[in-house]
Order: C-alpha cells, then sequence, then structure tokens
C-alpha cells in the first residue's frame, strides 16, 4: 500500500530573468485550499506592482486537488507549466506561485512557458523535499481501568501520541501511518468499552 507522499518542509525561492522580465517564484508547504488563497491574497498585496501572479497547488497524498492560474498571461503558458514541474518533482500539499514584472519585450508562447517552468523549477531546487507518511489519526476514549490494556496496544503498535489525558475517564489522540492502520484499530476495538473515533 501506497502511504507516502513527497512534500517541502519550508518556504523556498527562485528567480529567472529573460529579456528584462522577473519571474520571481515562490513554493509554500500547504495543507488546503484556503491556505493557498490567503497566500495568493498576501503576494498580491506585497507585488502590487507586479504585471502578473499566476500560480499552481497540489494538494492530497497523490495529488488528487489541484488548480492552476495564468493570472491574464496567455492561456496555458504559465499556471500549467508550473503545474507541470510540480508532477516532475513529484510533490504535493505545495503552492509555487511565480510573480512577474514584465521588462517591456513580449517572450511569446514557448518562451513563456520556459519562464514559468525554469522559474518553478529554481524554486523547487532550493526546496527541502520530504518524503511524509499518509497518517491515520485516532481519538481514543476509555475508563483508567482499562489504561494497562490501552498501552499494551501503544507500547506494540507504536502510533505517534499526539495528546493525552488521564483521569478517571482517559482520552489519547493518536496517528498511524495507514498501511499500518488496520492493526492497531482491530486490537483496540478488541478492549471492551473503549471508543475509537477516526479524526479527518
Amino acid at each position: 500500500m501506497e502511504d507516502t507522499y513527497k512534500t517541502i518542509e519550508v518556504k523556498a525561492e527562485g528567480l529567472y530573468k529573460e529579456k528584462g522580465s522577473k519571474f520571481i517564484s515562490y513554493a509554500y508547504p500547504i495543507k488546503t485550499e484556503e491556505e493557498a488563497k490567503e497566500i495568493m491574497h498576501a503576494l498580491k498585496k506585497e507585488f502590487y506592482d507586479a504585471r502578473h501572479h499566476c500560480y499552481a497547488y497540489r494538494l492530497g497524498p497523490k495529488g488528487e486537488t489541484y488548480r492552476m492560474n495564468d493570472d491574464g498571461e496567455p492561456s496555458s503558458t504559465a499556471g500549467r507549466p508550473i503545474y507541470g514541474q510540480l508532477l516532475s518533482f513529484e510533490v504535493t500539499n505545495i503552492l509555487v506561485a511565480v510573480i512577474r514584472y514584465f521588462g517591456g519585450t513580449k517572450l511569446g508562447v514557448s518562451g513563456l512557458i520556459n519562464a514559468y517552468q525554469d522559474a518553478t523549477a529554481d524554486a523547487l531546487k532550493q526546496a527541502t523535499i520530504v518524503e511524509k507518511t499518509v497518517d491515520i489519526h485516532y481519538n481514543v476514549t476509555f475508563g483508567y481501568t482499562m489504561l494497562n490494556d490501552v498501552m499494551k496496544v501503544v507500547k506494540d503498535e507504536q502510533p505517534t501520541i499526539v495528546k493525552q489525558e488521564f483521569d478517571n475517564s482517559c482520552a489519547i489522540q493518536m496517528c498511524i501511518r495507514k498501511s499500518r492502520a488496520e492493526v492497531l484499530e482491530k486490537k483496540l476495538r478488541n478492549i471492551e468499552g473503549l471508543n475509537l473515533d477516526i479524526i479527518e
């Protein structure tokens, strides 16, 4: 089962220049479409005097959610080449924005495609690409008397503990990579009286 994906650790920056035009690229790790919108809004404010603010993003372990935007450049000369680089580098949960300052000379369709591709590639080459696992998150609640049983499962299966509270009633938030989730779930569900909820 494929339960890993590649993304970037922190924001990275790149640059491409052609015939006076400047293409400044930024790559951001993101988790939601909302984040992408907020970043683009901030970039448009910061680079208010730029001619174009083009972008593409991919979300989800397999990049199932994606979007590209040419922001006034000829159709498919900006957003698509940016997106193409995200596919080439096999990264997801990422937004790449390319800010263009026009230099007075038109670059033509192939010139633009190259410029947006190279600017994106430059940012991605500067980025730290990391492999992450697709994790399933659980909320487990149980009575104090079951604590030993629960901790034995935790010790055997080694999920990551996100948060825990032990009192008369106990709660643990944990996560584990998808390929190992079934075994963990089965063992926890075998403990009588324990509640197990999957958190999205």
